[in-house]
């Protein structure tokens, strides 16, 4: 398939190979954006839940290093979280302000993800509107005196490509995004198990109920 040719294909249908094109450039972009930040996220996401699984509470001191650690990562907020109200809430409070942090954090992780979605169901429709535009052109040659079967064929085929073009788009897009998703599905379970890992080692750190009981330490003596 020559330059040439290409040309010819994008002018059939009437410039909308070119948005199709400009398209299938921002799925790629996406994709491997995406990807490359949502896999670093989940493998050094790990490594800090792991971190925190090993030690049996976690002091201020465990919550700062772990903390430092994370550093950009969807754990940091958590364990920020955590730092700024250990000794301070009960563990039915912490997890509700970890809750919290991790509803802020959602948005973040799937961002830009509906690129994708929009171009899966954009991209078919293009295609569709192309081989249309195409469709009149290519049937425009039968108004002219003296034509030929084959120039009608040879442009229905040409019209048609754009409609295969914008499948394959959605099909890339489709699947992009289908891995994109799980990955921030596991991003997402990993801030669950952070979430309960942090609260299994600070629970013994909670404050006494409000209102219990106090023994008199004379009473005591006696």
């Amino acid at each position: 398939m020559s330059y040439a040719y290409i040309i010819h294909l994008a002018a059939y249908s009437d410039g909308v190979l070119y948005i199709l094109a400009a398209l299938l450039l921002v799925a790629l972009a996406v994709i491997i954006d995406r990807s490359w930040s949502l896999r670093s996220t989940i493998i050094l996401g790990k490594s800090i839940i792991h971190a925190t699984a090993s030690r049996e509470k976690l002091s201020q001191s465990d919550l700062a290093e772990l903390h430092t650690r994370a550093r950009n990562l969807p754990e940091a907020a958590l364990l920020a979280t955590a730092q700024r109200h250990l000794h301070a809430v009960s563990a039915e409070a912490m997890a509700n302000r970890l809750d919290e942090s991790i509803m802020l954090i959602a948005p973040m992780v799937d961002r830009r993800l509906w690129i994708l979605d929009t171009v899966v169901t954009l991209a078919p429709l293009l295609g569709l509107f192309g081989t249309i535009i195409g469709m009149f052109h290519a049937f425009s040659v039968l108004a002219q005196p003296g034509h030929a079967p084959a120039d009608v064929t040879s442009g229905v085929a040409d019209a048609l490509v754009a409609t295969a073009f914008g499948i394959f788009i959605a099909m890339l897009g489709l699947t992009g995004y289908n891995a994109l998703t799980n990955q921030v599905r596991l991003i997402m379970h990993q801030l669950d198990s952070m979430k309960t890992l942090i609260i299994n080692r600070t629970d013994a750190s909670a404050p006494a109920a409000v209102g219990a009981p106090r023994r008199n330490p004379a009473m005591a003596n006696s």
